[in-house]
């Protein structure tokens, strides 16, 4: 069986809208360009600045799945993001000045719980994307794992749900976690596996409704045993990629 790329996606700010790309420029050591370059703390937020930190301190799906909803657009030269919204409409904002980043919590506000944390600022970290991983990752998904969980679950999903940088397709399912600790080269990048993905509640909501459709997490585990989707993996030799790039495999 012979893979190939079929979409790659980055999300400016953290867990607040998606942008599908054509092609990227993948750099050693690096994230995905443009991916998670923002994060917006929340009310009992420990956050401090500066460097990576853990899920729980930003507002994510499992906070607030109206999150979800969203779509973004990230222009890197203006240092600007666009999201939309089917209820909010639309803004545009430059999350690294201040009084656009309170114009954004005000307007994205209304999608969190109100018996729940809220938003409370917007941060950036100094040298990588705010990844779940605590090194600079970039997120791998099999097409065939994803119809695989559909066809359990009974009724189709949308790929957004799992917030992945990279998709393939052509493999065969759950293929993709036979690369943990091994190199993988697709078109000219070749990525160091490094584990799989545990899945959270995000996966449950609708990425155009924001609610909770689907028991994704339930499907994961009594189809698998497990509730994990995709693979981390860190870029070891950087390099363009684009949709349609062969997956040449282990390496």
């Amino acid at each position: 069986m012979t893979g190939a790329v079929t979409s790659l996606w980055r999300h400016p700010v953290k867990s607040h809208g998606r942008e599908a790309l054509e092609t990227v420029i993948l750099s050693a050591g690096r994230t995905m360009p443009g991916d998670r370059v923002w994060a917006v703390t929340h009310d009992n937020s420990a956050y401090a600045g500066g460097d990576w930190a853990p899920c729980q301190n930003f507002m994510i799906g499992t906070r607030a799945p109206a999150l979800a909803g969203l779509w973004a657009q990230y222009d890197a030269a203006q240092q600007s993001v666009t999201l939309r919204h089917d209820t909010l409409g639309e803004l545009r904002f430059c999350p690294d000045d201040p009084e656009d980043a309170k114009r954004f919590l005000d307007w994205v506000r209304p999608l969190a719980p109100q018996n729940r944390a809220q938003h409370n600022a917007v941060v950036k970290a100094t040298d990588r994307g705010m990844t779940d991983s605590d090194f600079p990752s970039v997120s791998i998904m099999n097409m065939s794992s994803h119809r695989a969980v559909s066809q359990k679950l009974g009724r189709p999903l949308e790929i957004e749900r799992w917030r992945g940088n990279i998709w393939f397709d052509g493999l065969a399912p759950w293929e993709e976690f036979d690369w943990i600790g091994k190199t993988v080269q697709i078109g000219d990048v070749v990525f160091q596996v490094k584990e799989r993905i545990e899945r959270c509640m995000h996966t449950a909501a609708n990425p155009r409704t924001g609610l909770r459709d689907a028991d994704t997490l339930g499907t994961l585990k009594t189809g698998w045993n497990h509730q994990d989707f995709g693979v981390y993996a860190e870029v070891v030799e950087g390099g363009a990629l684009s949709v349609g790039d062969p997956v040449k495999g282990t390496i």
